[in-house]
């Protein structure tokens, strides 16, 4: 999914790109996040809490790992009131984007297993947010698609990512966070680089 950076954020293009002939674009005064349940609830130490000795010789991958942790609880907190679990707004994200696409095709843009991927297409049908039909070029394809009862939901989880943002980057300034998303992508170029999972690889 395409992403850009506005403001020292990266935003997925269906946040800031033109609104789709489905979901019309909230205005803007709905897409104000808040700043409640701060990312450092449930830490009970003083932060960055030291790394382990058998982490001494990988601290930049360790401090990683601990802040994917935390940022996966945060979303999980701010999404359990939507009726979302964390990696169902992705999936969501990308058919508000790009419209109806066959399983197959969404499985590979997120980037899970595609069982994970089958049980939240079953949940998301289930609370109405997504359809799945016959493909008429390949019966044996599905097509999927976000309804148009989902654009209430596209909303919310606009105001519930910028709200998480918010809480991960309090206390940064602006050229502090426009440096972090550039340090970030050059790490994550490393990472599927060597993973072999680049896109367009």
């Amino acid at each position: 999914m395409k992403s850009e950076v506005t403001a020292g954020s990266v935003v997925p293009a269906w946040m800031t790109g033109p609104a789709d002939p489905l979901c019309a674009a909230p205005p803007a005064h709905e897409r104000a996040g808040g700043t409640e349940g701060a990312a450092g609830a449930g830490c009970a130490e003083p932060l960055p809490l030291p790394a382990p000795d058998v982490c001494l010789g990988g601290p930049a991958g360790h401090a990683v790992s601990r802040v994917a942790r935390l940022h996966r609880m945060a979303a999980a907190r701010v999404l359990r009131g939507l009726g979302l679990y964390p990696g169902q707004e992705f999936l969501m994200m990308h058919l508000w984007d790009a419209g109806p696409v066959r399983q197959s095709e969404l499985i590979r843009a997120v980037e899970l297993d595609p069982s994970t991927v089958t049980k939240m297409l079953q949940r998301l049908e289930h609370a109405g947010h997504v359809r799945r039909t016959p493909d008429p070029a390949d019966r044996r394809a599905v097509l999927v698609e976000a309804t148009a009862e989902s654009c209430a939901l596209r909303s919310a989880v606009e105001r519930a990512w910028s709200q998480l943002e918010e809480q991960t980057l309090t206390g940064l300034a602006e050229d502090e966070r426009t440096e972090l998303i550039r340090l970030l992508g050059k790490v994550e170029g490393n990472l599927c680089h060597h993973a072999a999972e680049c896109p367009g690889e």
